[in-house]
């Protein structure tokens, strides 16, 4: 596959990453807040190692997690993609939609509607069957997106996230599914 395209949306572009995202993407990693479901925030070379494995991932792929841009207001707020759940767990090999969003810029459905793209992409390019979304049991916000996708969660797939070390709270995983079919039939509904 090419190099990855570019995503556009009513708001939002979702683009390859630049040298200048590293500063503000290393704000948000740090920020405790915006880390509370995961085990802890990144310092600045995690992050910097972080943005290079995406990178890489879009440029062998095609596809990834990429960075995610309001033109005219905001150079970078995060990223929002698609991303290989290659660890050991009982539907991987899997692709996962993701995103993360500096915090202020969560509330203005940023997250939805770039996932809405990542969806489009994943589904009528890159044909895939299904994609996952997963998250701690208590991250609410995260949930409500997926919600909003119309993924469907059903506790027997919830998973102790192998990535994440035993005994720390943010080890139990949800898991949430959207199979082609049903992304196909929202899309028809939305259309409508």
């Amino acid at each position: 596959m090419s190099a990855a395209p570019e995503l556009r949306t009513g708001r939002l572009l979702l683009r390859r990453w630049r040298d200048e995202d590293r500063t503000p993407f290393a704000a948000l990693n740090a920020d405790p807040v915006a880390m509370e479901h995961f085990p802890a925030p990144l310092n600045r070379g995690e992050s910097d190692a972080l943005v290079d494995r995406i990178e890489a991932g879009l440029e062998q792929r095609g596809w990834g997690l990429w960075a995610v841009e309001v033109p005219g207001s905001a150079a970078f707020v995060g990223f929002v993609g698609l991303n290989p759940a290659t660890f050991d767990a009982p539907f991987t090999p899997a692709v996962e939609v993701g995103w993360r969003l500096a915090r202020e810029h969560w509330g203005k459905g940023y997250a939805t509607e770039g996932a809405i793209a990542a969806l489009v992409f994943g589904f009528d390019t890159l044909a895939l069957d299904e994609i996952v979304s997963f998250t701690t049991r208590a991250n609410t916000r995260s949930r409500r997106v997926m919600e909003r996708l119309h993924m469907r969660h059903d506790s027997a797939d919830d998973f102790e996230n192998p990535n994440v070390a035993p005994g720390d709270p943010s080890r139990p995983h949800v898991l949430y599914r959207l199979g082609r079919h049903a992304w196909l039939r929202e899309s028809s509904r939305a259309a409508r």
